[in-house]
């Protein structure tokens, strides 16, 4: 029997305000134990706040902070079993390596037997032992940075905080530091709560992601339900690319609709969970470029049993393993397609101007509620189980 991970850390009603602007409400959220869970969302939506408010560099207005069972809400930085990893490093440029990673537990008047020992172990936890006595400013970027980790590791903390740390790194050694920094956590076992606004980072590390906005939280869950399954448009419109359909549901029939698509004149049916919504009701449909396919209109009848929409080719871009296409719709608007690069399909390279059909695979298509128009029925942000 598998037995449901233990909360590390719980934010309970928690409320923050910087001069009457209010940056997180009344907001409640559980951080597992051993988990790398990131807090994914735009500038300004309060991820950094939890972050602060986590490390004790921050006091909440109201609500409660517990870690490991404690109550730390009003518990002083120093004493709080958390390390904070930032964007800028923070390494003192006129200590070596060694000295940079050992200087906490120096702080806290560890017998030096064993500061060597443990910042030895840190340094070579980030391959980066051999370096022990170089200053900061002779290494690299990605060097730096796997310093600063292996000084907030070396105290052992239960929880680790990291606050856009790869934000500052060129894309190929991004890259790799978003792989070097899962495989640490593995190893380390500890909770890794990150923060960023790169989707990227968010899917490709983490267990769990939490997208933000304006102080709440929209959607918990792992990448592939964030992505797959948005629950709200900014979930969809944030995490990923998309197109998007204004649509009228037609019928309903338990959990399969019929619904026509706004001005392309194309009925589809589709699944979907949102019980609540009636007939007759304006709905959004998302479909991601990489589940759509471009096809030769001498191809319409044997597509004749999946939806289709025509159009022109108006933009191609290589992006090495796929071909990106932009397709001017017959109906008015514009969608975006993704398909892998294949040289040796003789129907792949359409050119520029050239009529085409685009069609998807049933059932891949994601309702959500058109939030200008009901917004009093918008999906409120629930965690995926």
């Amino acid at each position: 029997m598998t037995h449901p991970p233990s909360v590390l850390v719980s934010l309970k009603d928690v409320s923050k305000s910087y001069d009457d602007k209010t940056v997180l409400a009344a907001l409640d959220l559980d951080i597992y134990d051993g988990e790398f869970v990131t807090l994914l969302g735009p500038s300004g939506c309060g991820k950094t706040t939890i972050l602060r408010l986590i490390a004790g560099f921050e006091r909440p207005n109201h609500g409660q902070i517990i870690l490991a069972g404690e109550e730390i809400t009003q518990q002083a930085a120093h004493l709080r079993h958390v390390n904070t990893v930032f964007q800028s490093y923070a390494l003192f440029p006129h200590m070596s390596v060694f000295d940079n990673v050992a200087f906490g537990l120096r702080m806290e008047k560890v017998a030096e037997p064993e500061v060597k020992e443990r910042a030895i172990q840190a340094l070579e936890m980030v391959q980066l032992a051999n370096l022990a006595h170089r200053r900061p400013h002779q290494l690299s970027g990605g060097q730096q940075q796997r310093v600063a980790i292996a000084r907030a590791a070396v105290k052992r903390p239960r929880l680790l905080l990291l606050d856009e740390p790869l934000s500052a790194l060129d894309y190929k050694l991004r890259k790799q530091m978003q792989n070097e920094l899962k495989r640490l956590q593995r190893q380390l076992g500890i909770t890794f709560i990150f923060v960023t606004h790169d989707q990227e980072e968010a899917l490709s590390m983490s267990d769990r992601v939490i997208v933000m906005r304006e102080g709440h939280i929209e959607q918990i869950g792992t990448p592939r339900q964030v992505y797959e399954n948005p629950k709200t448009l900014f979930v969809a419109r944030f995490v990923g690319e998309t197109n998007l359909f204004d649509a009228v549901i037609q019928t309903k029939n338990n959990h399969h609709w019929t619904l026509t698509l706004a001005q392309q004149n194309v009925c589809i049916k589709a699944r979907t969970h949102l019980a609540h919504l009636a007939e007759g009701q304006k709905v959004k449909v998302l479909l991601r470029p990489e589940d759509m396919r471009l096809y030769a209109p001498a191809d319409r009848q044997a597509l004749a049993d999946q939806p289709c929409l025509s159009g022109k080719v108006i933009e191609r871009n290589y992006k090495g393993m796929t071909l990106d296409t932009v397709i001017a719709l017959e109906q008015g608007g514009q969608i975006l397609v993704s398909e892998f690069f294949d040289e040796e399909d003789p129907d792949f390279d359409y050119r520029l101007g050239e009529s085409v059909l685009v069609s998807w695979v049933a059932n891949w298509e994601v309702i959500l509620v058109d939030e200008q128009v009901s917004p009093s029925v918008a999906v409120s942000a629930v965690e995926e189980v």
